[in-house]
């Protein structure tokens, strides 16, 4: 479902997917949040995880698509940045990391560079 909002916002103008965007990220640093405080193995982390999980798997799937407009250095950066965000997110999971906090830096960051909201 997440999936085909997005394809279908992804349709719309520039702007209507860069608040779509906006979204995705508000939601997934409020799911983050919630896991930072309930801890690593509450139903809250794994609800966090598995958001920020298909969140970026879908940027990682248009970042490597050649029809994306962004310059290819900014994708690249995207890409590498989207990947470890992944592989964070897999350590917690995992027990390994117990740490949402820099989840959290990289979604607010990433947030940020998507501008200020229109709306």
């Amino acid at each position: 479902m997440f999936r085909q909002f997005y394809e279908e916002i992804a349709k719309d103008t520039a702007s209507d997917a860069r608040a779509a965007e906006r979204m995705a990220f508000e939601k997934s640093i409020s799911l983050l949040e919630k896991a930072k405080v309930a801890g690593h193995k509450s139903r809250e982390a794994v609800e966090a995880l598995h958001f920020l999980n298909r969140l970026w798997t879908i940027l990682l799937d248009d970042l490597a698509s050649s029809e994306n407009g962004l310059p290819r250095e900014l994708r690249a950066k995207l890409l590498s940045i989207g990947i470890w965000v992944i592989k964070h997110a897999a350590a917690i999971r995992g027990g390994t990391l117990t740490d949402f906090q820099p989840l959290i830096d990289v979604s607010e960051t990433v947030l940020a560079g998507l501008g200020p909201k229109t709306c």
